[in-house]
């Protein structure tokens, strides 16, 4: 057996203790807001069937062809797959558990998600998602409402340099008749079917041609950029329900006072979205500018083996997220404490010991030094610690039932008894 020493898989991070302050901050932050708009938290497995993600995000997409950790469980060889998002999950467990039976829900998960792609900075293999999805609201307000709610976060963050690109896919009817007229204009451009071709698909749209052509209109190759600026456009096709419902996602925008830009382009990678999709992107991440995206996926539902239910929802991307506000020079919070416990001598860490939790069961934050040393390195630590307060405990105070009090920034040390401990700490915090 090699004594190397192992290091985490590629794309998959360790998150040290002076950074997770900063998850745990935002994370509460982030559990607050959704509460104030009524969501509730559903927890969902990392492993779920193969079978729902080709069903829900589409066989011919990215995520499934080449992105999935897929595996056969070699006790039964049941198909599985890390997930690679939440949204299928989401919608697996509230028709399994048959939670919109008495009425539509607002739901919210958070935690890892499992793509393989290439790392670099933004986009990891293992990355963290917050998730938001209302289910069984069918009107244009609820689509506002989620990009208002997402303003408001930013808001909050302080975060700059974010736009808002909108756009919407229409209805199913509408998606095939431009499907038909957009592959048919993409064939002449296609090498292996027509001669004299000035300008011809690269092999990414030669495989989506006719599996996934929408995709094609995403692409980032310069070399693409005219074809696609001479597409048909989806926007011809729509239908007016679907021009109202847009009409009105846009005019409650307004009303709020949130910018957004129409972009046509824009269709997201997943297959399930119909209607409304959005996207929150920075230039300030590089390639992997968008930091939150979404939109409606009314189609889902049944698609997954449930009756016919209007749905919407987005993602945000918690690394990318974090790494935006580091850049904006936020610092890392540091873990608080109130108490930092020194004691030398056996009778002294009995009673230390007694102490902390009793300050403890006053909420306040106790840091009990453990390991030994000497009056002057334990005190070195409580320094290094950012202790308000250290409570200094020798056998003769313990022999005497009291402890000393030292204010770390600055004060007079206090000798007080235990039954005053309390008071006498409180009085340097508060």
């Amino acid at each position: 057996m090699s004594n190397e020493t192992l290091q985490a898989v590629r794309g998959m991070n360790d998150i040290l203790p002076d950074e997770a302050e900063l998850w745990l901050w935002f994370e509460e932050l982030a559990r607050d807001w959704l509460h104030s708009y009524g969501y509730r938290n559903i927890r969902m497995p990392l492993v779920e069937p193969t079978a729902l993600f080709k069903r829900a995000i589409g066989e011919v997409t990215d995520i499934v062809e080449k992105e999935m950790y897929s595996f056969a469980d070699a006790l039964n060889g049941d198909l599985l797959t890390l997930r690679p998002e939440g949204t299928a999950s989401c919608v697996r467990a509230v028709l399994q558990h048959n939670l919109l039976y008495n009425a539509p829900q607002r739901l919210y998960y958070s935690g890892p998600m499992f793509r393989h792609e290439r790392p670099q900075k933004g986009r990891y293999r293992q990355f963290h998602q917050f998730g938001v999805e209302a289910l069984g609201f069918a009107g244009p307000d609820i689509d506002a409402e989620q990009i208002v709610m997402c303003a408001r976060l930013w808001n909050k963050l302080g975060l700059r340099d974010v736009s808002l690109q909108l756009n919407t896919l229409g209805d199913a009817a509408a998606r095939n008749r431009h499907r038909a007229k957009l592959i048919a204009y993409l064939e002449q451009f296609d090498a292996d079917l027509e001669a004299n071709v000035s300008m011809s698909l690269d092999a990414d749209a030669k495989r989506r041609l006719h599996s996934n052509p929408l995709r094609i209109l995403d692409s980032k190759n310069p070399a693409m950029q005219q074809i696609i600026a001479q597409a048909p456009k989806l926007w011809d096709e729509l239908e007016d329900d679907a021009l109202k419902h847009f009409d009105e996602v846009r005019a409650i925008l307004k009303r709020h006072d949130v910018p957004f830009e129409i972009n046509p382009r824009l269709v997201r990678g997943l297959d399930y979205y119909n209607r409304t999709v959005f996207e929150w992107v920075t230039t300030r991440l590089g390639a992997q500018g968008t930091i939150c995206a979404g939109g409606r996926y009314d189609g889902l539902v049944e698609q997954i083996g449930g009756k016919p239910t209007p749905a919407t929802g987005f993602a945000m991307g918690v690394e990318r997220l974090l790494a935006l506000l580091q850049d904006d020079g936020m610092a890392l919070p540091k873990a608080e404490v109130d108490v930092y416990v020194v004691h030398q001598g056996e009778l002294a860490g009995q009673l230390a010991s007694r102490m902390a939790e009793q300050l403890r069961d006053s909420n306040l934050r106790v840091l009990l030094h453990c390991g030994g040393g000497s009056f002057k390195s334990q005190m070195k630590k409580a320094d290094a610690s950012g202790a308000r307060v250290a409570l200094v405990i020798g056998d003769d105070e313990a022999q005497a039932d009291e402890v000393s009090v030292k204010p770390m920034q600055g004060g007079e040390q206090e000798r007080v008894s235990v039954r005053n401990l309390i008071e006498t700490v409180n009085k340097f915090i508060k």
